[in-house]
């Protein structure tokens, strides 16, 4: 991938603790959506491939680093930078960034297997999704 796809976000009341810094969790709440955004841009929508192709993907490794805080009020741009396509898994690395300072405040690197909808068992991906993760972002 050339140029990473980012997801602009703004830090709410309801993501942040009583010190107006942003929960931990929030951050893969942000990273989660980042990702399901940069698959929707590719053209794989999950509903749509759990109810017509029978196939979930779920997060089987994440390991994150928090270098600086987010607080009430921040605008967030969350990035994926790059991703990898096995047959059934799908390797993410993100950066959460605070648009006013350009300062990153969180990295990820994420493992998310393909998996039966029905069994949960581990299942091939379809070449059309991994044609479309693997395919160049124009500009």
């Amino acid at each position: 991938m050339t140029q990473p796809f980012v997801w602009q976000l703004r830090v709410y009341w309801e993501d942040t603790d009583a010190g107006g810094v942003v929960y931990h969790s929030r951050y893969l709440n942000f990273f989660e959506r980042a990702r399901t955004e940069w698959l929707r841009s590719r053209g794989i929508e999950q509903s749509r491939l759990a109810r017509d192709e029978k196939l979930v993907f779920a997060i089987s490794r994440m390991e994150v680093d928090f270098l600086l805080p987010a607080v009430l009020d921040d605008e967030l741009d969350v990035s994926v930078h790059s991703v990898s396509a096995g047959r059934t898994r799908l390797e993410f690395s993100q950066e959460l960034t605070r648009r006013s300072d350009g300062r990153i405040l969180s990295r990820a690197q994420v493992r998310a297997a393909c998996l039966d909808a029905d069994s949960f068992k581990p299942a091939r991906m379809p070449d059309w999704i991994q044609q479309q993760v693997m395919k160049q972002r124009p500009g």
